[in-house]
């Protein structure tokens, strides 16, 4: 898998990936304990609106500036981003308001929806055969994980020295390590969208999307993640200190449980995919998530114990896992459906499309844990989980057996411009 590092400009892309998560990663953990310090218990509340306001910037932002930006090198674009991001990363320990919280993270996480599709389409260029791409998906996944392993480490360590406002001046320090890193790497030549008409590049992704089955599944796919990510995200600080009333640094431990199984299966899945469909390996993950949720309701509904923290623990470890097996794959649906000149559209229509989910996701586990407890939110979620694996079951089965797409859909797709 490492081997792909060898390749100049993906190993510095990378490396600017893995310094920005862990920034991020930091923001993440920051961010839960700034709202449990401005509203207590009703911190899921405050969590999950700041976060359906990021979902929102990402299904709004990224199809625009996709549209916006496409003549424009894409180099250029990745630096802007990052540095719009350290600016707002380090006003951050300054806030004292709710309103505060969601007007900085509107700002930040639009410019995440320009840099995110912009870095991700550019990888296939760098690596345009599959197998090397494959092994870079899953080293992206690692870097994503490191967001819920490696930072919540960092992040439970630095919190027994310093305040967690000061970990705010750490994600400053990934945006602005990540854009050095940017200009230091010397990008592929890849030639600019040709010219059409501003409503036309805005829709030219999706409409990829509508023509493509596999990647019509991938929509139903998406829900399923949103549905555990939701959780996840938005409650374990509620649940650990709220509901346990378990230290801070516990809130690390279990998001880092989560980031494991998702490792764990990244760094498997190249071999895995060698051998079975994307089909087999992304439906696997998406019936397993429900069963997740079921089983972390019983959990938080039964009596405080270490037993319960263990099950906890190993819960979030299994519903990393099984969202690793849905995410890792699907850049590749994404690359043999797009071209050179329309992929970051692509890109973009899955990275708003996927977030959509979110914009439900987050305030229901945020709002509902609130009103009618966590072990019911997890449950009713679960319910979702089911419904939206059995249409991305449905959508897949008729395409092709293998879940790979075919000459002619791969041309056709990749025509819609």
């Amino acid at each position: 898998m490492l081997e792909v590092l060898r390749n100049p400009t993906y190993g510095k892309l990378f490396s600017a990936q893995v310094v920005a998560l862990l920034g991020t990663g930091l923001l993440t953990i920051a961010l839960g304990l700034l709202a449990f310090d401005i509203a207590g218990g009703d911190a899921g509340i405050i969590l999950g609106t700041a976060l359906t306001i990021k979902m929102l910037a990402y299904v709004g932002v990224a199809p625009v500036i996709a549209a916006l930006t496409g003549h424009l090198p894409r180099k250029l674009v990745l630096i802007s981003a990052d540095m719009l991001r350290a600016a707002v990363a380090i006003s951050l320990p300054f806030v004292t308001e709710a309103w505060q919280i969601y007007l900085l993270i509107f700002v930040l996480q639009a410019a995440s929806a320009t840099f995110t599709p912009a870095f991700q389409a550019v990888i296939p260029e760098v690596l345009p055969d599959e197998a090397q791409y494959t092994r870079a998906l899953s080293l992206s996944r690692l870097a994503y994980d490191l967001e819920a392993l490696v930072s919540p480490m960092l992040a439970a360590a630095l919190l027994t020295v310093i305040t967690y406002n000061n970990l705010f001046v750490g994600t400053f320090l990934g945006f602005v390590g990540s854009a050095l890193l940017v200009i230091g790497t010397r990008f592929p030549k890849i030639d600019p969208s040709r010219p059409a008409p501003f409503f036309d590049r805005l829709t030219r992704g999706v409409r990829v999307f509508w023509r493509v089955p596999e990647l019509r599944s991938l929509l139903a796919l998406n829900l399923v993640v949103a549905t555990s990510t939701g959780m996840v995200i938005v409650n374990t600080v509620v649940l650990v200190q709220g509901q346990l009333g378990r230290p801070q640094t516990d809130v690390a431990i279990l998001l880092a449980a989560y980031g494991t199984g998702s490792m764990i299966v990244a760094l498997a899945l190249p071999r895995v995919l060698d051998k079975l469909p994307d089909r087999t390996v992304m439906l696997t993950g998406a019936f397993i998530l429900p069963l997740g949720l079921v089983a972390a309701a019983a959990l938080i509904a039964s009596p405080a114990s270490a037993s319960t923290w263990v099950g906890l623990i190993g819960t979030w470890c299994l519903l990393g896992a099984a969202t690793s097996l849905i995410l890792t794959p699907s850049a590749r649906l994404l690359r043999r459906a797009s071209n050179e000149t329309n992929r970051p559209a692509v890109f973009a229509a899955q990275f708003s499309l996927s977030h959509a989910c979110f914009i439900l996701t987050y305030p229901a586990a945020g709002t509902l844990g609130a009103w009618i407890g966590l072990p019911v939110t997890a449950r009713l979620l679960a319910g979702v989980g089911v419904a939206a694996a059995i249409a991305a079951w449905l959508a897949w089965a008729r395409s092709t057996p293998a879940g790979a797409l075919t000459k002619r859909e791969s041309e056709t797709a990749a025509s819609t411009q």
